[in-house]
Parts: C-alpha cells; sequence; structure tokens
C-alpha cells in the first residue's frame, strides 16, 4: 500500500476557486474528518474511469467523517473555464466539493505530476495514503475505511465495494497499446511527409501508408499549440491504432456545433457518441469535452478517419484503452 510518513501534513487547498461547495480547510477539518483529494480534469479518460468509485465512496462514508475534494486541474485551455466543469460535475454526478486549480496552486503544493492522482489526509492533517493512475479501487477503499476507523473506532462500515466494469476485475489483462496520441505542435506527433506549418492554416496532403501511433492531416487545418483546427469543410484526420477503445478531445466553435463525419475500419464496433445516418456514421461536437469513437470487446489493431463537415472543429488529443476480460 503506497504511504507516506506520518508527520507529512497535507498543504492547504488554496490558491484556486471553489465552484461547488467550499471552500474547503484541512485546518478547519483537522480531528473531525479525513479528506480524499482527488487531482482530475474533465476530459482525461483515465479520470473519468475512476470517478464512479470516488461518487461512491463520497456517498458510502460522508455521514462517518468522509469528505471528498475534487481538485481539477485543466490539461487543456478550455478546461479552465468554470461553466464546462460544471456542467462535467452535473453529467458525472459528483456532489462534493470541487475547486478549478487553474494556475496549478494546489497541484504544485502537493507536487502532484498525474492525472488522476489520490491522496488521503487523516484526521491530524497527515497525507497517509496516494495512488496515481486508475485500478487499485479496493486497496484505496481499505485505505480510508483505516482511516476512518481512527477517527471513529467503533465505525461499522460495509464491506469494499465490488469493481463496477469488468475489465477492473482480478484477472483483467491490460495489453500495449497506442500511446495518448496529442494534435497540437507543442506535443504532437504528425504522419504526413511535409511539416507542419504552425499557427497557421494550410492546405496537407495525406499521401499514406500510415504508420500507428502518427496522426495524418489532410485538407485545411490550422496546427496550434494544443490542437488541430478545421480551416474548410471537409478537413479530414486519419491514424492507424491499437486499444480496445478510441477517445477524442474535440471542441466546436464558440457558440456552435460541428457535425463530424467518421469511418471505421471493417468490424470495429463504433462508440457511444457515434450516431448513424444509414452506413455513415456521424458525432455531433456540441462542446468541449472527449468523446467516444471505437468501443470495442478486446484489443484490436484497427484504422479510423474523422472529416469535419465545417470550419472551426478543434481536435486536441486521441486517447486509448487496453484493459479487457480475459
Amino acid at each position: 500500500m503506497p504511504q507516506l510518513s506520518e508527520t507529512v501534513l497535507a498543504p492547504e487547498l488554496e490558491g484556486g476557486q471553489w465552484i461547488q461547495h467550499g471552500p474547503v480547510s484541512l485546518k478547519v477539518l483537522r480531528d473531525k474528518a479525513v479528506v480524499l483529494v482527488d487531482f482530475w480534469d474533465y476530459t482525461c479518460v483515465n479520470c473519468i474511469r475512476t470517478l464512479p468509485y470516488v461518487v461512491a465512496w463520497n456517498k458510502r462514508y460522508k455521514d462517518g467523517g468522509l469528505v471528498v475534494v475534487g481538485v481539477h486541474a485543466p490539461e487543456f485551455s478550455f478546461a479552465r473555464e468554470g461553466s464546462h466543469v460544471a456542467e462535467a460535475a452535473t453529467r458525472f454526478g459528483l456532489e462534493y466539493p470541487i475547486v478549478l486549480d487553474n494556475e496549478y496552486a494546489i497541484w504544485r503544493a502537493y507536487s502532484n505530476r498525474f492525472w488522476p492522482a489520490k491522496y488521503l489526509v487523516d484526521a491530524k492533517g497527515r497525507i497517509r495514503y496516494y495512488h496515481f493512475g486508475e485500478g487499485a479501487y479496493q486497496e484505496t477503499e481499505v485505505a480510508i475505511q483505516g482511516l476512518l476507523r481512527e477517527l471513529h473506532p467503533g465505525a461499522s462500515l460495509p464491506p469494499p465495494m465490488e469493481p463496477v466494469r469488468d475489465s477492473d476485475q482480478p484477472g483483467a489483462v491490460c495489453y500495449r497499446v497506442t500511446p495518448e496520441l496529442y494534435l497540437g505542435h507543442a506535443r504532437g506527433q504528425f504522419g504526413n511527409f511535409e511539416s507542419v506549418v504552425r499557427d497557421r492554416p494550410h492546405d496537407y496532403r495525406d499521401a499514406g501508408p500510415h504508420v500507428e501511433g502518427m496522426s495524418y492531416l489532410a485538407g485545411r487545418w490550422r496546427v496550434e499549440q494544443e490542437s488541430a483546427r478545421s480551416e474548410a469543410p471537409g478537413a479530414a484526420l486519419s491514424l492507424r491504432y491499437t486499444a480496445k477503445d478510441v477517445n477524442l478531445v474535440m471542441a466546436p466553435p464558440d457558440g456552435a456545433s460541428v457535425r463530424v463525419q467518421i469511418a471505421i475500419e471493417g468490424g470495429q464496433r463504433a462508440g457511444d457518441d457515434v450516431k448513424f445516418e444509414g452506413e455513415r456514421g456521424f458525432v455531433t461536437v456540441d462542446r468541449p469535452r472527449m468523446y467516444s469513437l471505437v468501443a470495442n470487446e478486446s484489443v484490436v489493431s484497427g484504422a479510423l478517419t474523422i472529416r469535419a463537415e465545417a470550419e472551426g472543429l478543434a481536435v486536441y488529443a486521441f486517447t486509448f484503452i487496453s484493459c479487457v476480460v480475459t
């Protein structure tokens, strides 16, 4: 179990903007509560997959002395907007205090480097447990229960909850899949033979063939620091991948929506955000968030192409899921 010395005091949750409940003071909660600090971003697929557990722990233990705090540290600039985070909190059923850490003040105070990251603070204000990334859900719940029993020695607590997904069960296998693929010039990897033109519109040609782990632009795009933005209808983006699920963070122009056509290699199963008109698949991008494009039952090698039906579509990052039940 990842534990820290009992002399390590948790930094206060200061420097952010509280958008839901709060503010929460660790000093005020001293001798009264155990605090779970959850660093997350609403577009991060690994964060999203942990949220059902955080929601459940909040409901299970809030009356027994647990205070959950969501520290939203934005990965992309649009995620600094409080209304986007508030909408996501409602969509994911987050009822606990949430603070916008747009300047990374809390992130730096905790020397954090990961999305998601969880820190457990005991009733004396000390960091006693941490976990980075997905997984270890029962282990984390056992750690929560241990600190609650220190606070209330006679507490009657339920058994740790069962996994909410089959892929979280013991024995599930997580394969090596295509790594996260960014689509801005700061961190992006583009496979076009021509070099990427930064921060101005350019007509790209996709001559193929495609190599896994690269994105290929076709048509008129503006490649900015964080994203690639379509500058004309028909701008396309293609890639090959190895994964179970494929997700893409996308955003429309302000106050508008963009329909995106998607062509998935035969045999792949479309994700939850893909709708069909006959055999043509499309995604309606109406707010900045992560969109589910492919959702297979196992890890496979595949390919897809998206095509914007209008200018103004911003694409930020592909993410890929690897864990399956064997």
